[in-house]
């Protein structure tokens, strides 16, 4: 088999074979393929695409090409969330001590982040002492002892797909569902979970802008989970302004722990009682939604979930105190509050621009080498379909650098759109993809 041959098949249209995908997934990882014979095959499948075989294969090469994650030693079923990411995206910090509450295990590999905030372990080094840098044996055992346990993704988790992104990355061949697809999918299927609810974000604060992609996206990712052995859900959801009201690595951290002490914000909840809800019927804990819901807000009305979360942070070395005590975490310098300029209803927030506000103020990363200050980002007062009259506040910026305050506050602005009527509603949760089914609402 010659990689020239098979870029040639593609080229023309053809399906490649499991065995085909397989080597050459394999010799690009090893080296023996050069980057110029793949860009060429990125670019072939970029404009004859691949068939549902070919996806899973290519899913199943890269999430064998490395190490994968051994969870057999974890009683019961694991059952892993993952989003596709957008701004105050806090959800894994309430939703995994909610659903450890409620008897399901929670093993999960996370990264940091690269963008506007922190990613899901930037977000818990709030916590002082805080490591994810726990040995395999103390993961295994914090999970079947507390019910949760997040480490850092090995540097040889799915390396094919590291490698292939950076190709794609400067190839101009990102943007195809079945590359997107098997990129997120080869991580999941490689960290060990049996079932896996996935959080598909639409919206201007997403990858994906538009909902029909958004849904293209989540029933490719379900066909491959589930075709791979895994019980897989997809819910699409609102991501065309921010997720709650915070935006920042601490603020973020406290807005859910409010949600754990049942003070969230309405969408943020709900998002949380969606995607808890899949993973109860995932795990096995719920016959259907209905007798979900009720187990999370039990768990969340008791206090078990807030306490699974201290537990969490605790085995982990990171001061639990602050778990009931929020003021211990981070706190920025200085906080201004930005007023409107105009009086009418709030018909659109350019939910990309909010995020770059963090950055500005230093919450998130340029360059995987940049430093996150995880005390700075802002709190909104007013979001969509909110009326808003001259001079009152439309968030509250909080940094540590006065000039990097005033930059992101002008920006902050330009992000507001607003008119002489109330928007309609926008709905949070899109549609749900299921194994059997697909909802659009």
């Amino acid at each position: 088999m010659r990689m020239y041959d098979l870029i040639m098949k593609k080229r023309n249209g053809l399906a490649l074979s499991r065995e085909e995908i397989s080597r050459m997934i394999r010799e690009y990882t090893t080296g023996v393929i050069p980057d110029y014979q793949m860009s060429a095959m990125l670019m072939a499948i970029y404009f004859q695409g691949m068939n549902e075989a070919e996806t899973l294969y290519l899913t199943e090469s890269m999430e064998h090409s490395g190490e994968t994650l051994d969870l057999s030693g974890i009683r019961g079923v694991k059952v892993d969330k993952h989003s596709t990411g957008g701004v105050g995206d806090k959800t894994s910090l309430a939703l995994t001590p909610m659903v450890a509450a409620c008897g399901i295990s929670v093993a999960k590999m996370s990264g940091r982040g690269l963008g506007h905030t922190g990613g899901t372990i930037d977000k818990l080094e709030s916590f002082a002492g805080f490591s994810t840098d726990i040995s395999a044996e103390t993961f295994l055992r914090n999970v079947n002892e507390i019910g949760i346990a997040i480490m850092g993704q090995t540097a040889n988790l799915a390396p094919a797909d590291k490698k292939l992104y950076a190709l794609r990355d400067v190839t101009a061949t990102v943007d195809n569902m079945s590359l997107i697809a098997s990129s997120i999918m080869s991580k999941k299927l490689a960290s060990g979970a049996d079932a896996i609810v996935l959080d598909v974000k639409t919206g201007s604060g997403a990858f994906m802008k538009s909902r029909e992609d958004a849904f293209a996206l989540a029933k490719e990712m379900v066909t491959i989970g589930n075709n791979a052995g895994r019980k897989t859900y997809a819910v699409v959801s609102d991501m065309d302004q921010p997720l709650g009201f915070a935006v920042g690595n601490a603020l973020e951290v406290r807005e859910a722990i409010d949600t754990l002490n049942g003070r969230g914000p309405a969408d943020f909840v709900e998002l949380c009682m969606t995607l808890g809800s899949y993973m109860l019927m995932a795990g096995g804990q719920a016959a259907d939604e209905t007798e979900a819901r009720e187990k999370l807000r039990e768990a969340v009305d008791s206090g078990r979930a807030l306490d699974k979360m201290a537990a969490f942070i605790r085995a982990q070395g990171g001061d639990e105190t602050a778990v009931f005590h929020p003021e211990k975490l981070p706190q920025a310098a200085y906080a201004e509050e930005i007023r409107s300029g105009t009086e009418g209803y709030i018909s659109h927030i350019e939910c990309g621009e909010i995020g770059m506000c963090s950055l500005l103020l230093g919450g998130g990363r340029e360059t995987k080498e940049s430093a996150i200050d995880l005390a700075v980002g802002l709190t909104l007062c007013k979001k969509t379909g909110d009326f808003v009259k001259k001079g009152e506040p439309l968030a509250v910026m909080y940094g540590n650098d006065r000039e990097k305050i005033a930059q992101a506050s002008q920006r902050f602005l330009r992000a507001y759109t607003f008119g002489p009527e109330k928007p309609p509603e926008s709905l949070l949760i899109k549609g749900v993809i299921t194994p059997e089914s697909s909802r659009i609402y």
